[in-house]
């Protein structure tokens, strides 16, 4: 039986390079590796990058035809856009085992020694040469680019304590200590944020990725090491922190453009994925689609905001926080009331906001409006923008002549009513508030007749966020909650709301 077609057990069997070569194997660089199974995945239909969402007609096919260009790679693209996680999934395009000679620091191949321990091992022992098998879940190195990283780090340095326990000249090579690149010879090795790396030690990969040569403390070695390539940067660093000096980035065969996801589908595939809820709080806590949705469109709009800089991006950790906040919101309020299951509710989205404000950074405009003002705004034009998806666009009804389904509800605040929605109302507590704005119930079963009584509950809230974001009613902030007036006696009244913390009238 051929090498290729030994099993994991029988591979795992062989312990000696004479046995190796009685096996047919035959060296192969890693990028020859990795084509020849992504060829494979492609002729199988196979998901090549399993979880990753948005990219199946944009950035994978790129990465795709890369690989199978046996090319270095460059992912560029704002935060949270996937690009290391993209990288570790190149590990499954691996083989399962590689032989190695036992022992070796740099992971030699058996018939191409590269360190002098293999040379030597090998001149002396020959077919006896012991072998050992790495996984390809050791075959991945990753290094996050930092000012402090040094040349000694990446290449490597001479190490005089090696020199004198072996009682070995500076001359000699074995005295040298090897970096995380040698160490990552036939592997895949991560540089994230390259752009962070200073200019002179970008310098010293330029012959890694062309000549396999290294220099290091006077000593010129030829290394033909076999190495995969990734690296990861953000186009924000080119101009804020640092840039990829172009020598280098002449050497990165291809550069793949990441991406934000372009629709509320795919990004809850992403969120759904990611966010860590834990079992007892999805027994407890039932979220309709309409809200998880909101979650998503939250992050939209803060990447269209003029508020939010564009350049720095939203990354998709905000929406998986988000989420998870969100849940938590809903399952501490029902824990208060000792509840066993509750809804989630459009004011738990206030809820979310400590999740917006640490994944934004602002623009001057933003400054001046304060991050807390700014996650309220985004809120608010969530609701704006989907209200118009579920009821009648208010400020067209406004126009025109005839009925207009929400005079019952103005008129109701415009009598002196309010209502209170506060973040540890009880379900009982919540059903009666909502049930007691005149008109409310009923506009939700006209537009909303066949939902079930829990998304007409949720949708009747909902309606009341949506005029205040058309200033029908007005919405103020409480330290507990919400409430919501008639918006001429607001204005008209300002002494009623001294003891809320913050209007909220976007």
């Amino acid at each position: 039986m051929s090498y290729s077609k030994l099993s994991s057990h029988e591979l795992l069997q062989i312990k000696t390079l004479g046995a190796l070569k009685q096996a047919g194997y035959q060296p192969k660089s890693i990028k020859q590796e990795l084509r020849d199974n992504l060829i494979q995945k492609l002729k199988n239909r196979e998901q090549v990058f399993a979880g990753i969402w948005g990219y199946e007609d944009t950035v994978i096919p790129e990465i795709e035809r890369a690989i199978l260009s046996m090319h270095h790679i460059n992912l560029l693209g704002l935060r949270g856009q996937a690009k290391t996680r993209i990288a570790r999934l190149m590990i499954d395009l691996l083989d399962e085992y590689v032989p190695i000679i036992e022992g070796s620091e740099l992971n030699d191949d058996p018939m191409q020694p590269l360190s002098r321990y293999g040379r030597d091992l090998l001149a002396e022992l020959g077919d006896q040469t012991p072998i050992a098998w790495l996984a390809r879940e050791d075959r991945y190195a990753e290094k996050l680019a930092t000012p402090d990283v040094s040349v000694a780090d990446l290449i490597g340095d001479v190490d005089p304590i090696k020199a004198a326990t072996l009682k070995l000249p500076y001359s000699d090579e074995r005295v040298i200590h090897y970096g995380l690149i040698p160490r990552s010879h036939r592997s895949i090795f991560v540089i994230n944020e390259l752009p962070d790396l200073q200019a002179r030690i970008q310098v010293s990969l330029f012959n890694i990725l062309q000549e396999g040569d290294i220099q290091i403390r006077g000593f010129k070695l030829r290394l033909p090491l076999d190495i995969q390539f990734v690296f990861t940067a953000n186009p924000e660093d080119y101009t804020n922190r640092g840039s990829i000096v172009t020598p280098l980035k002449d050497r990165i065969d291809s550069q793949i453009i990441t991406h934000y996801p372009k629709t509320i589908e795919v990004s809850r595939k992403i969120t759904d994925q990611e966010a860590k809820i834990q079992p007892e709080q999805a027994q407890m806590v039932k979220i309709n689609d309409l809200l998880r949705n909101m979650i998503e469109e939250v992050a939209m709009q803060a990447r269209q905001s003029e508020y939010v800089d564009a350049k720095s991006g939203v990354s998709a950790r905000l929406t998986i926080s988000a989420y998870e906040n969100l849940i938590s919101t809903a399952e501490r309020r029902a824990l208060i009331n000792t509840e066993t299951q509750t809804q989630a509710r459009v004011s738990d989205l206030w809820g979310i906001i400590p999740s917006i404000t640490g994944k934004i950074e602002l623009v001057y405009e933003g400054e001046q409006e304060g991050a807390l003002n700014v996650a309220q705004y985004l809120i608010g034009k969530t609701l704006r923008t989907m209200f118009l998806q579920y009821f009648p666009d208010p400020e067209k009804i406004k126009k025109q002549k005839g009925r207009n389904p929400y005079q019952p509800i103005s008129d109701w605040f415009g009598r002196g009513n309010t209502i209170d929605i506060l973040s540890d109302f009880s379900e009982n507590q919540y059903r009666k508030a909502l049930h007691d704005v005149k008109g409310l119930p009923e506009l939700v079963d006209e537009y909303h007749a066949t939902e079930k009584f829990e998304i007409k509950l949720f949708l009747m809230e909902f309606a009341l966020h949506g005029l205040a974001e058309f200033s029908m009613v007005s919405r103020n902030v409480l330290s507990n909650g919400l409430v919501f007036k008639d918006l001429l006696s607001s204005m008209f009244n300002p002494s009623k709301f001294e003891d809320f913390d913050e209007e909220d009238n976007y």
